[in-house]
C-alpha cells in the first residue's frame, strides 16, 4: 500500500478530466463525489450502504467534530477512520465555512475566528494553526486550509480583504502542517476572490506558486447562481495547475456536477443527496422526483427503473411516498440512499464518458434532459 499522496491525470476530453487520486487508505476515481459525513456520520445511512453506492472517500466536518466529541477525544478512539467505521480516505474542511456562518457569534482578525459555540455557548479560537491540529487529531487524508469565506454579494473591497486573509493563512497553514500531518496526508490550498476575476486569479496563482498538493475552489453556491458560478470557474481553473486535483467545494445538483467536470473539476461535495433524501426528495435517471406529491399515491413504479440500487429498484413509489407522509424514518433511510448511489451512478458514467472520449456528447444529452424533466417531476 503506497504511503505517499498523489494525483494522475489518465485522459482528457472535451474540458473533462479523467484522473486517480493515490492516499496511503486507497484510491479515489476522479471525477469524485463526495458524500457528506458532517458528524462523523452520512446522515441515514450505514458506511456499508455508502462504499456500496460506489463512494471512494467521504467527507467530515471539522467545526461540527471539534465541539462534539472533540478532536482529541476521537484521536483517542484511534482516529476519525476508527471511530466511524470508514477505512476509506476521508476528506476534512477547515471549519471556517460552518463558522462564517454565524453571525452575531463569531469575530475575525489576523489571529484566526473567535466563535461561541451553537452547542454551549461556550467560547472558542480557531486560527489556522489550530484548524490544522484538529484535522490531524481526526487523521483525515485531505485536509483543508483555513478561509474566509464571505457571502454573497459583496463588494470588491471586502472580496478582496477576505481573500488576501485567506494567502496569509495559507502560508500559517501549510507552516503547521509541515509539523504536524503524517506521511500520505495532503493539504489543499482554497480559491477566494467572490466573482472578480481579477481576485479569483491571483489567489489562484499565489497558492500555487505554495506548489500544495491540491487546490479547492470555495465561495461558490452562495447564492449567485449556476452562470455565475460557471463564469467565475472559467476564469479561476485555467490558473491552476494541471498536474494537481482540482476540488469545487459545496456543489451542487446533477447539471450544476456536469457543467463544472466539463470546465476541469475533479472532486465535489455537497449536502443536496442526503437532506434532498431526508425531505421525500429522490434524485433519477428521469429527473427529481418529489414523493410528497399525491400522483405517487397509488404508483407501483419502482423509484428509478435503470437504477441498480435496491432502494431504487425494488421499492415502489407508493410505498415510499407512505413512508414519507407518514413520517417513517425508513423514508429518508431508503430515499437518501438511492440519492448517494445515484450520485455516484452519474460520476461513474461521467468517468466512463471522458475514457471513451464522448463526454461532450454525454454532457449535451444530459444538459437537456436535467433541465426538462427537472420541473416536470415535480
Amino acid at each position: 500500500m503506497t504511503r505517499s499522496f498523489g494525483f494522475r491525470l489518465i485522459a482528457q476530453n472535451a474540458g473533462a478530466r479523467l484522473g486517480e487520486i493515490t492516499t496511503p487508505r486507497g484510491v479515489i476515481r476522479t471525477p469524485a463525489f463526495m458524500p457528506v459525513g458532517t458528524a462523523a456520520s452520512v446522515k441515514a445511512l450505514y458506511p456499508e450502504q455508502v462504499r456500496q453506492a460506489g463512494a471512494d472517500i467521504i467527507l467530515a466536518n471539522t467545526y461540527h467534530l471539534m465541539l462534539r466529541p472533540t478532536a482529541e477525544r476521537i484521536a483517542r478512539l484511534g482516529g476519525l477512520h476508527t471511530f466511524m467505521r470508514w477505512p476509506g480516505p476521508i476528506l476534512t474542511d477547515s471549519g471556517g465555512f460552518q463558522i462564517m456562518s454565524l453571525a452575531g457569534l463569531r469575530k475575525i482578525s489576523e489571529e484566526g475566528v473567535a466563535f461561541r459555540s451553537h452547542v454551549d455557548g461556550a467560547h472558542h479560537m480557531l486560527t489556522p494553526e489550530r484548524a490544522i491540529e484538529i484535522q490531524c487529531l481526526l487523521g483525515s487524508d485531505i485536509q483543508m486550509q483555513l478561509d474566509e469565506c464571505i457571502a454573497f454579494p459583496a463588494p470588491p473591497e471586502e472580496a478582496r480583504r477576505a481573500m488576501e486573509l485567506s494567502l496569509r493563512w495559507a502560508v500559517r497553514c501549510q507552516r503547521a502542517f509541515a509539523e504536524k500531518s503524517a506521511p500520505g496526508q495532503a493539504l489543499f490550498g482554497i480559491v477566494q476572490g467572490g466573482v472578480y476575476p481579477d481576485l479569483r486569479r491571483r489567489s489562484a496563482e499565489e497558492l500555487a506558486a505554495m506548489e500544495l498538493p491540491g487546490y479547492a475552489v470555495g465561495g461558490l453556491a452562495v447564492g449567485e447562481g449556476q452562470a455565475v458560478m460557471l463564469e467565475t470557474l472559467e476564469r479561476t481553473v485555467p490558473y491552476l495547475p494541471a498536474e494537481k486535483p482540482r476540488y469545487l467545494m459545496g456543489v451542487g445538483t446533477p447539471s450544476d456536477l456536469i457543467e463544472a467536470v466539463a470546465r476541469g473539476i475533479d472532486m465535489f461535495d455537497c449536502v443536496m443527496p442526503t437532506r434532498s433524501g431526508r425531505h421525500g426528495q429522490a434524485f433519477t435517471w428521469s429527473g427529481r422526483v418529489n414523493l410528497r406529491n399525491a400522483r405517487h399515491a397509488e404508483d407501483p413504479r419502482p423509484l428509478d427503473e435503470r437504477s441498480t440500487c435496491p432502494a431504487a429498484r425494488d421499492y415502489s413509489r407508493a410505498y415510499l411516498h407512505h413512508l414519507v407522509k407518514a413520517g417513517e424514518l425508513l423514508g429518508s433511510m431508503l430515499l437518501t440512499w438511492a440519492n448517494v448511489w445515484f450520485y455516484q451512478e452519474l460520476m461513474q458514467a461521467m468517468r466512463t464518458a471522458i475514457a471513451e472520449g464522448r463526454f461532450a456528447q454525454f454532457a449535451a444529452e444530459h444538459r437537456e434532459r436535467l433541465a426538462r424533466l427537472e420541473t416536470e417531476n415535480e
